[in-house]
């Protein structure tokens, strides 16, 4: 169950951030369907994703079993000019234009996709609340929050009666393991349901990147992704991926599948988002 109160979930959520830029709609339709024939019944989009495209067509594939899901999508990063933030005015505009290019009439999973400290929290609690009141969302979560704003927010909750939070979105892995210092904690303390991206650090835990081989083709270190290049690729990282490598093997799993159940072992994490760009890694 994610979070107290909130719904029942699969332990791999499919994330859908490559759909729409380098993931395309046929490929996607495959993603979807393997998904959906494997029990996965929670699924992960944004409105800022391929620029809208993820949502459009995250919101086509699912629409013939629309009630199965668990669909989960954010809002708040910039959209374009003054389109961004956690004021009011945007988040209600923001939500109404993600349900429009969902092609549904309600979120089960709304997230705070970044933090705005140039709005009054309460603002953005609020809206939120009346988001839920009308229906256009069901439950609302944040993305990338710190530990002490996730406090704050649950304490202008309980202060104004409002709606608090059943979902959490860290980044963590083995290799970055900071959120257990605080935010977990957090979460836990609060009853708040913890959903982990990037379980692979960004594709370094799945030791493809061999510090003394070419970079893989097609890959996000050949192609120079800067959220990865400013996050992940140290050599010392790319060290540690082969000596998990090596553990994984001798445990007879692959090194990937090894970071991902890593992540799950945690049993404060509810659920776990797996992004694919291929097919083939989807069924890895």
């Amino acid at each position: 169950r994610l979070g107290e109160n909130g719904p029942k979930v699969s332990a791999i959520c499919l994330g859908t951030m490559m759909f729409g830029s380098r993931t395309n709609a046929a490929s996607a339709d495959k993603i979807v369907n393997i998904a959906r024939n494997a029990g996965i019944n929670f699924i992960d989009t944004a409105d800022v994703y391929g620029k809208g495209e993820s949502e459009r067509i995250v919101g086509r594939l699912i629409a013939k079993d629309r009630d199965k899901w668990v669909l989960a999508s954010k809002g708040g990063n910039e959209m374009g000019p003054d389109r961004k933030g956690l004021s009011r005015k945007w988040i209600m505009r923001a939500c109404d234009m993600s349900l429009k290019r969902l092609k549904t009439d309600t979120i089960d999973l709304y997230y705070l996709h970044v933090d705005d400290r140039t709005v009054d929290i309460e603002e953005t609690m609020i809206a939120l609340a009346d988001l839920i009141e009308i229906g256009k969302i069901r439950h609302w979560g944040f993305s990338n929050f710190s530990a002490w704003r996730i406090a704050e927010m649950v304490g202008v909750c309980d202060r104004l009666n409002l709606p608090r939070p059943i979902a959490g979105q860290p980044y963590y892995n083995a290799m970055n393991r900071m959120p257990e210092v605080e935010y977990l904690p957090a979460c836990e303390a609060f009853g708040i349901g913890v959903v982990p991206y990037s379980p692979l650090a960004r594709g370094v835990l799945t030791a493809k990147y061999d510090p003394k081989a070419v970079l893989p083709k097609g890959s996000r270190a050949m192609r120079n992704d800067k959220r990865m290049m400013d996050t992940e690729w140290r050599k010392e990282s790319l060290v540690i991926a082969q000596k998990i490598k090596k553990h994984a093997e001798k445990r007879g799993t692959k090194p990937g599948h090894f970071a991902v159940n890593w992540v799950l072992n945690n049993e404060l994490v509810t659920s776990v988002i797996a992004g694919p760009r291929t097919i083939a890694q989807w069924k890895d």
